[in-house]
C-alpha cells in the first residue's frame, strides 16, 4: 500500500543539523506513527512520504520554510521579570507556558539582564534546514475511529 492521505503510517527517523549533529531520532523510543495528511509531522516530511511504501527508506532535507518556519525576530520580547510568574527563580534556557493570540505557547528564556528577562517564541528549530533519514516500517489504511479522531490509535499512536 502506498502513502495517501488517511493511510497510517509507521516509520523510523534520524533527524540531524548541518553538521550532522543529531537533533532527534526513534531509536530510543520506537517507530513513530502519524495519520498523513492531518498536519502531524512537518510540511516537508509529509510530501516526502506522500507515494512511498512500506520498506522504503530514504534522505531528505526539509527546508525550514516547510519545517518549523523561518527564525522572527519579531517572537523575541523583553520583559520585566516582576511579570513573569516566578520571577525570582528564572533562569537563562528556561522554557515558559504563555499566552498568545494564536493561543498556549512555549517559549525560551535566553538572556537575563537585572529586571529584563529576553523571551524566544521562535520554535528551536526554526529557520534551520532539517535533515532527516526514514525507514518506513508500516502503512496501512486508517480505521474508521482513528478517522474520526484524528489520530493513529495503538502502538506507536495515540491510547484511550
Amino acid at each position: 500500500m502506498i502513502i495517501i492521505h488517511g493511510s497510517v503510517v509507521l516509520f523510523d527517523y534520524t533527524l540531524t543539523d548541518n553538521e550532522k549533529d543529531v537533533i532527534d531520532s526513534s531509536s530510543e523510543g520506537g517507530a513513530l506513527a502519524y495519520l498523513h495528511g492531518e498536519g502531524q509531522i512537518v510540511r516537508g516530511l509529509e510530501k516526502a512520504m506522500e507515494g512511498r511504501n512500506a520498506g522504503d527508506a530514504f534522505q531528505v532535507t526539509v527546508d525550514p520554510s516547510e519545517g518549523y518556519g523561518l527564525h522572527d525576530p519579531s517572537k523575541i520580547v523583553v520583559v520585566p521579570a516582576d511579570e513573569i510568574e516566578g520571577g525570582d527563580e528564572l533562569e537563562v534556557g528556561m522554557q515558559l507556558e504563555t499566552e498568545s493570540d494564536e493561543g498556549e505557547q512555549t517559549v525560551l528564556i535566553t538572556k537575563i539582564e537585572g529586571n529584563n528577562v529576553t523571551i524566544d517564541g521562535n520554535h528551536p528549530l526554526a529557520g534551520i534546514p532539517l535533515h532527516f533519514d526514514i525507514k518506513i516500517r508500516e502503512v496501512r489504511a486508517a480505521t474508521a475511529e482513528e478517522t474520526e479522531h484524528g489520530h493513529v490509535h495503538g502502538p506507536g499512536g495515540h491510547h484511550h
